[in-house]
């Protein structure tokens, strides 16, 4: 999808009027045909979405109505969905094929993470979890590292999780801020041990199966006194679950499950980590290198959420369409033909389209220039229109079809309330996404538009005259 050609430019002035001489020249182009491997990507997902996604939500809401039903039942009830996931290489996916993975770049991951979402959310976004988990780890781990810890979800033959666990339940938005408490959860260094206490909320899968720890954690602390600042003291400490299984069980605690409004099948508890001991060697990023390795890695995930956001878009769509080409609701022509109703379908298709060339190319900038600032800028402006733009289209969609949409009997409620999050989590647009763009805007030198054109050549490298 992303490439190059050859093009020619100089500017030849007459008086006042002007043309273009063409000179060889390389620049790089958007192009928006997949490719053969990205369309049986596509295919694939989509397969495995029709077969194993479809039924999920009556799956964990089932679990979730019988009578000693617990809230994290839905969530466990998902767990044959995730090892089919594993079993079609759908973790495997996640990982680069230099890793052993078959996955390629941002923009590959994009294209299956819409596919899924637009089928279901809840069990979409537990698989979709581990590669987050694993992302630090593919970003910043050593190949002894990669060894080490990366097997388990190459093979496909069980339900490992991993988990990237970062939030705290004071807030983490201002983690890095200079004067700032910090992050809460410290690691304190004991001969050839790191002893990690602290409480995280909201990490997906960082729970695991049975409460005892997802099998990979990317646990992001504070290593006391490390540096002169809060950013500078930010680690990221793998902890597996045979490290917590080699502590005391009270090294590992899950307090809670919070109640969420939409994504009701995943796992996201309020975990304690107290005097938890894990060796020295996992180590993944020291104090120095924690934070770029926490903004990178969710800067990618901007652009993921961007395609969550088309994929309830697609949902909407495809839903609302239907109805109105099949309902009269009393009248003498389907519903398709009502101003009213054909314009918020428009509405709704447009916005899918326009978030899905930014979330495309905002990928495709990540896969060629992962640490430039036009990427991240991209991903973040991807993971602000998409999410919102996916509230508005479900609102959108519930006025087009009336108050039956407020019966269980139509998704859009459900969806709604699925939708809500993605504005809010992965790094809240207005605490978090906005704010990382503005602080783009206000670096010295900015171009407002080499996220659009690339970085500007010098004037010369364009002008001559005749």
């Amino acid at each position: 999808m992303c490439g190059s050609r050859s093009i020619v430019g100089r500017l030849i002035t007459y008086g006042t009027f002007y043309s273009i001489e063409v000179i060889e020249q390389t620049v790089n182009m958007v192009d928006f045909n997949l490719s053969p491997t990205q369309q049986a990507i596509r295919s694939a997902a989509r397969s495995f979405a029709a077969t194993h996604l479809k039924t999920a939500r009556s799956i964990y809401e089932a679990a979730a109505a019988k009578p000693d039903a617990r809230w994290e039942d839905r969530f466990r009830s998902t767990k044959p969905i995730y090892e089919a996931a594993a079993q079609a290489g759908l973790i495997k996916a996640q990982i680069p094929q230099a890793l052993g993975g078959t996955g390629g770049g941002l923009i590959d991951a994009a294209i299956v993470v819409e596919e899924l979402y637009a089928v279901e959310t809840s069990a979409s976004l537990t698989i979709l979890g581990a590669g987050l988990g694993l992302l630090p780890l593919i970003i910043a781990g050593t190949p002894d590292l990669h060894e080490r810890f990366l097997k388990p979800f190459l093979d496909g033959q069980k339900a490992p999780l991993a988990s990237l666990v970062f939030s705290e339940p004071a807030g983490s938005a201002n983690y890095a801020d200079v004067g700032g408490s910090g992050l809460g959860t410290v690691a304190v260094q004991e001969g050839e041990e790191f002893v990690i206490s602290g409480e995280k909320i909201w990490a997906t899968d960082s729970g695991g199966w049975d409460d005892r720890g997802a099998d990979f954690s990317c646990v992001c602390c504070r290593v006391k006194d490390s540096g002169p600042d809060m950013r500078s003291q930010v680690a990221i400490i793998i902890v597996t679950r045979s490290d917590i299984e080699a502590n005391e069980a009270s090294a590992f605690t899950v307090l809670s499950h919070p109640q969420t409004v939409g994504h009701t099948a995943v796992n996201g508890p309020h975990i304690r980590y107290k005097n938890l001991r894990v060796p020295k060697s996992n180590m993944l990023a020291p104090p120095g290198k924690g934070a770029d390795v926490i903004d990178l890695t969710f800067t990618a995930s901007a652009a993921l959420v961007g395609a969550m956001g088309i994929g309830v878009m697609r949902q909407v769509f495809e839903h609302a369409l239907a109805w109105a080409k099949t309902e009269k609701r009393g009248g003498n022509e389907v519903m398709l033909k009502k101003q009213s109703v054909s314009d918020l379908l428009i509405k709704i298709k447009i916005r899918c389209e326009a978030a899905r060339a930014l979330t495309w190319k905002a990928a495709c900038a990540f896969d060629m220039k992962p640490e430039s600032a036009a990427a991240a800028e991209l991903c973040y402006a991807a993971k602000i229109l998409s999410s919102e733009s996916a509230v508005e289209s479900v609102m959108d969609g519930i006025s087009l079809i009336g108050v039956s949409a407020y019966s269980r009997a139509h998704p859009l409620g459900d969806l709604l309330q699925d939708a809500m999050v993605l504005p809010i989590f992965d790094g809240g647009n207005v605490g978090v996404r906005r704010r990382q763009i503005e602080s783009i805007f206000a670096m010295p030198g900015y171009d407002p538009w080499e996220a659009t054109f690339g970085k500007a050549s010098p004037p010369s490298a364009l002008n001559g005259t005749h």
